[in-house]
C-alpha cells in the first residue's frame, strides 16, 4: 500500500511534527486554510470513516483528546477551532487515511463548503 500519511507517521516523508505518540502523529497542512490547520492522523492505517470498527472507538477517542491539545498548544481553544474529518471523495476526501482536521486562528463561517 502506498499511503503519504503512513509515511509521514513512520517519518519516511519529512513533514512539520507538532506531536506524536504511539497511536497518533499531528503536523502542519502543507495547504493550510486557516491560520490554524493541523492534520490528526491515526498511526494506524484505516482508509475512511466507514472502515472504522469498534475495536477502534479508543484510538479515535484519542485523535479527538489529541486535537484538544494542540488546540490549547495553539491558543485556539478560548476563541473556537473546528474539527472537519471528510470521507470520500464527494466530501473532499483526498488522502485515504483517516485525518482530521484541526482549523482555527480566524472565523468559521457556516455552513462550510
Amino acid at each position: 500500500m502506498n499511503c503519504i500519511f503512513c509515511d509521514i507517521a513512520e517519518e519516511k516523508v519529512p513533514a512539520e511534527i507538532i506531536y506524536r505518540d504511539e497511536h497518533a502523529v499531528a503536523f502542519e497542512d502543507i495547504n493550510p486554510k486557516a491560520p490554524v490547520h493541523v492534520l490528526v492522523i491515526p498511526r494506524k492505517h484505516i482508509s475512511t470513516v466507514l472502515d472504522i470498527n469498534e475495536n477502534e472507538n479508543q484510538l479515535v477517542g484519542h485523535l479527538f483528546q489529541v486535537a484538544n491539545v494542540i488546540a490549547r498548544k495553539k491558543g485556539i481553544d478560548e476563541k473556537g477551532f473546528r474539527l472537519v474529518c471528510n470521507c470520500n471523495r464527494d466530501a473532499g476526501q483526498t488522502v485515504f487515511h483517516i485525518h482530521l482536521h484541526l482549523l482555527g486562528g480566524r472565523l468559521m463561517h457556516w455552513p462550510p463548503g
